[in-house]
């Protein structure tokens, strides 16, 4: 990092380096009116990931997964999410990563994925980006079990959900996930975009 004519970095001091490393920064940030002023930052980096929302046309259901999240328990909901396939680069291609962990998560193998964008999902405080995808399932693609990976923690539960079913879900609070919610929008207003063509 070099400083720049709005950030000079004073001090930087690693707090926590277990699952991803946590950081403080100590900056001199260059406002618009021209003055300096001091700042205390701190910033989460564990890297970048994907995320998926694979749809089968023949059912119009989406393929999602459940799983425990500790930081949403911690905020006193309930802790089983309802997301979409997602997980982290880990050095590998966006794509490849997508379609290794749609096996590992939910079993499903698709021919084709569609990389729709990269969005930054808390850019106040963590430095990841999400690579977005769609694709198309059907039934007959399962290969695997699905489960995710038992030694990273992860005991997945693979839902099938009518996409207005899921959207109601948005509306009523039991899909809270962003990239989830996010993904979900997209696919309905593709779809309305195609219907009114």
């Amino acid at each position: 990092m070099k400083d720049t004519e709005y950030l000079k970095v004073k001090d930087t001091r690693v707090l926590s380096n277990e699952w991803g490393t946590l950081t403080q920064f100590k900056v001199d940030y260059r406002r618009k009116d021209g003055r300096w002023q001091e700042q205390i930052r701190e910033a989460y980096d564990r890297g970048h990931g994907v995320a998926c929302l694979l749809h089968d046309p023949d059912t119009d259901c989406v393929l999602l997964t459940r799983q425990f999240r500790l930081p949403v328990w911690l905020g006193g909901e309930d802790p089983f999410l309802i997301e979409a396939p997602a997980g982290l680069l880990e050095g590998a291609q966006p794509e490849e990563r997508m379609r290794l962990e749609l096996i590992e998560e939910t079993g499903f193998e698709v021919s084709e994925l569609n990389h729709l964008f990269d969005a930054y999902m808390s850019p106040g405080s963590v430095t990841e980006y999400l690579a977005f995808f769609t694709g198309t399932y059907h039934l007959k693609n399962k290969v695997a079990a699905g489960g995710g990976a038992e030694d990273e923690g992860e005991d997945i539960e693979v839902v099938h959900v009518p996409l207005p079913d899921a959207l109601g879900m948005v509306r009523s609070g039991e899909i809270r996930d962003a990239k989830t919610i996010i993904l979900l929008q997209e696919l309905a207003l593709r779809q309305f975009s195609v219907s009114k063509d």
